[in-house]
């Protein structure tokens, strides 16, 4: 009987996540997460690549992290390789909460230069959450080139995942400052403040380099 009821629970909850209310949907996450079942991890990870709402998205990302990584992980993998960019995206948001390692060769670097910005920005945080002991400096320089892209939002995450990785972006910062690209070059040397100083604001340091950067004018070739 309370098998049965306990069965009975999960279909409801399961039913839940797809109610036209926010409200609803994010107390389903909760109760999905608080009682974990192996049958619920499909449809939290296709329910993720849907869900509109930042809050209970999140709450599917803290409910998947309640399951095993045995059944989290082959689930996740697959989406990240998704057409649906919101189905990317979640999954490697999900992935770098997560924190296993064995999800590295999943973190390519298409996905680190994906088109869209909530993709690269995601893939961005988890690659500097999972990337294994001495390939730092090579995904520094994958995630150098994207640096001047986007709006200031996404400059700041790309920016924050390279500090992430410390002293050792250096070198390739300072590569940056020599770039033809004026956004290029803004965007490394704000990060080079950054990296000097946390605590700096990114709009002021981005405020900054601008300013070098046009007082500097173009870099000379020689």
């Amino acid at each position: 009987m309370a098998m049965t009821r306990q069965g009975t629970d999960a279909a409801r909850a399961l039913r839940a996540l797809e109610d036209s209310r926010s409200s609803v949907r994010l107390q389903a996450a909760l109760a999905v997460g608080t009682a974990p079942d192996p049958s619920f991890v499909g449809k939290l990870v296709e329910r993720c690549a849907v869900e509109p709402e930042f809050f209970v998205r999140d709450m599917l990302t803290w409910a998947l992290t309640r399951h095993p990584v045995s059944l989290t992980l082959p689930e996740l993998l697959r989406e990240v390789r998704s057409e649906r960019a919101q189905a990317r995206s979640q999954a490697l948001h999900t992935l770098s909460k997560i924190g296993d390692r064995q999800a590295w060769p999943a973190i390519t670097r298409a996905l680190l230069s994906d088109t869209d910005p909530e993709v690269a920005r995601s893939a961005w945080r988890a690659a500097t959450v999972l990337v294994p002991e001495g390939e730092e400096p090579q995904l520094a320089a994958v995630l150098a080139t994207q640096l001047g892209r986007g709006d200031q939002e996404t400059q700041l995450s790309l920016s924050q995942a390279l500090a992430a990785l410390g002293e050792l972006i250096t070198p390739t910062l300072r590569v940056a400052t020599t770039s033809p690209d004026p956004h290029v070059r803004t965007h490394a040397l704000a990060t080079q403040r950054l990296l000097r100083d946390p605590d700096t604001g990114f709009e002021s340091a981005i405020e900054e380099a601008k300013r070098v950067v046009a007082v500097t004018g173009a870099p000379q070739g020689g």
